[in-house]
């Protein structure tokens, strides 16, 4: 297995690392959308991330990484009772998949061979309860953009063709990159992401050049690399737990509410969902801040990655949809 890069040793791009911590917080925020020039680690970040959290109890054997052998699937015909740990999972979905290698299909080489119908899971199942990462998200075929669509809105992937039906948890954070330059994305899929992140390549040299050391580093020593930023590491794991542990204590006052629904309202978002990810996000950021209520300045904070990508265009307001969301945060909330 690849190793990760330290996620705290990422120079800079402290937006992007910031609205994946608020995933790790709640995974119900509902994924991260990363736009941007390439090379500005994206799905380093991801990986980081995903190796920095403790690693899941599964049932051994589970296709689907089931907590308990009550949650395992019938087809999957899981005997062990066991658990094991394994490392909260990151799944690759690549431009140009077929639908059955996404959702799982019929095991062909077992009906041949056996004469047996059996189920053979697909990147949903290995995703469950971990993170899919889809890189040019925006170049993804229509059909595998409406399944993902359906399986993020209700956590099941239902399989039914060839004679099986099947069903299975599919819970996941859902992250897509891409560069808006090489087309854009649907609304409906844009919508269904959570949050938004839009990335540059650094424009300062000395951050260009600790970016380079950094990576120098990893690859020609990584042990000791490693060894340099696990405690890092190890404090931002530790930040998150607490911070989950705390996310249901996080007061939302009902003038923070208030606030939510004045800010979406002005920058005219499309239905509910803004302002229902930014009470969220605010939250989720309160928690790992160790406060005990939201504030507006944890509402200032997060509203461009919860509304920034909700936004109509407006073709007299040249300025990016960032930039609309803070100057309306500054005049809505002060």
């Amino acid at each position: 297995m690849t190793l990760a890069f330290p996620f705290s040793a990422i120079v800079g791009q402290d937006t992007m690392k910031q609205a994946l911590i608020l995933t790790a917080i709640d995974p119900g925020l509902g994924g991260v959308l990363v736009f941007g020039d390439r090379g500005t680690g994206k799905s380093t970040a991801v990986r980081a991330l995903a190796a920095l959290l403790p690693p899941i109890e599964v049932v051994e054997g589970c296709p689907v990484n089931a907590a308990r052998p009550e949650d395992c699937p019938d087809w999957a015909e899981v005997r062990s009772k066991k658990i094991v740990k394994r490392p909260t999972p990151v799944v690759d979905l690549p431009l140009g998949v077929t639908e059955d290698r996404v959702t799982g299909a019929l095991d062909i080489e077992r009906a041949l061979t056996q004469g047996e119908k059996s189920f053979e899971s697909g990147l949903l199942a290995r995703a469950n309860r971990g993170y899919l990462y889809i890189d040019e998200v925006n170049l993804l075929e229509d059909h595998i953009v409406d399944l993902l669509l359906d399986v993020a809105q209700s956590g099941v992937n239902a399989v039914e063709r060839e004679g099986l039906s099947i069903r299975h948890a599919a819970r996941f954070v859902l992250v897509g990159s891409g560069n808006p330059e090489e087309g854009e994305l649907r609304p409906q899929l844009l919508d269904r992401f959570g949050l938004s992140v839009e990335v540059m390549s650094p424009t300062d040299i000395d951050e260009r050049i600790e970016v380079i050391r950094r990576r120098d580093a990893f690859e020609t020593d990584t042990d000791r690399f490693m060894t340099k930023w696990k405690r890092q590491d190890g404090k931002i794991r530790k930040a998150i737990l607490t911070a989950r542990d705390r996310l249901r204590d996080t007061e939302s006052s009902d003038a923070i509410l208030k606030d939510c629904a004045a800010l979406s309202l002005a920058l005219g978002t499309d239905g509910l969902r803004g302002e229902l990810t930014l009470l969220r996000a605010a939250r989720a950021l309160a928690a790992y801040e160790g406060a005990p209520a939201i504030t507006r300045a944890h509402l200032s904070k997060v509203a461009p990655l919860a509304l920034a990508h909700r936004l109509r265009r407006d073709p007299l307001d040249e300025a990016g949809s960032v930039t609309r969301v803070t100057r309306m945060v500054a005049d809505v909330l002060g």
